[in-house]
């Protein structure tokens, strides 16, 4: 639901070694009061609202994603596909079988690489994707109403910001620079 990390304006904020505040003492750690906690509160209000949107079409949250990378470029092969949605193999299967009896999608095993699987919209496929965008822009407008664009841009930076720290976390924990 966000713009890929590529696209996304950065804020200047401490460099990734720099010492963690402390914001939360376990004492007296709130967990609805937590950065985390509202989040996923709203992860999960913006995934319902989009699932709601998406009823007559028959396409459910889990689905959108998937037809979205595939209609945008995003990936164009079952692997890259998975690594895009955060899925392991077994998932995906699972997903594109769904998306394929729908007459969405299409697999095609690659002539050059036998063990690679590309895939491709079909034209419902496309004209199912084709409507996402805006179903996705009505529900993050709804839920921010009431905001400046000043209050929506500053948003979005400390959101990257956030996000920023979390992928250099992950990247120390693999072991990576």
């Amino acid at each position: 639901m966000s713009a890929p990390a590529k696209t996304r304006a950065k804020a200047p904020h401490p460099r990734p070694h720099s010492p963690a505040p402390i914001f939360y003492r376990p004492g007296n750690y709130q967990p609805e009061d937590s950065v985390g906690y509202l989040m996923r509160r709203i992860l999960h209000t913006f995934s319902l609202a989009v699932e709601h949107e998406l009823e007559p079409s028959g396409l459910t949250n889990a689905q959108w994603v998937p037809l979205l990378k595939l209609s945008t470029g995003c990936a164009s092969t079952v692997a890259e596909l998975a690594r895009e949605c955060q899925l392991d193999a077994g998932g995906m299967t699972r997903l594109l079988d769904r998306l394929e009896t729908k007459g969405l999608v299409r697999r095609l095993r690659s002539s050059e690489d036998r063990r690679v699987v590309n895939l491709e919209l079909t034209d419902p496929g496309r004209e199912a994707a084709r409507h996402i965008p805006a179903i996705l822009c009505g529900v993050q407008n709804a839920h921010m109403r009431g905001f400046t664009v000043e209050e929506w841009q500053q948003l979005k930076l400390l959101l990257g910001r956030i996000l920023d720290n979390a992928q250099a976390i992950q990247a120390e924990r693999e072991g990576q620079p």
